[in-house]
């Protein structure tokens, strides 16, 4: 098991709970879902939420637009080399 700290926090929406910031992410091996650990903008409740619930917020400037339903149509911006 490992319990990373992400810093920066990365913006993310829990499905069924909202918006929010990961500040922490949980691995509890192979057989497992990532765990992300999450404050909700609205409420301010922490919540650990499973990977498949986790996605990350709209960002116009990052290339990731609001998505029709279904992950797989987001297109991610191309990394850029610094």
């Amino acid at each position: 098991m490992s319990f990373t700290q992400l810093d920066p926090p990365l913006p993310v929406d829990i499905e069924g709970k909202g918006q929010g910031f990961a500040f922490a992410v949980i691995d509890y091996g192979q057989e497992h879902n990532l765990i992300w650990v999450t404050g909700l903008s609205n409420s301010g409740e922490i919540w650990c939420a499973p990977n498949p619930k986790v996605r990350l917020q709209t960002n116009w400037t990052m290339g990731r637009t609001p998505a029709a339903p279904g992950w797989e149509s987001v297109t991610l911006a191309p990394i850029k080399p610094s």
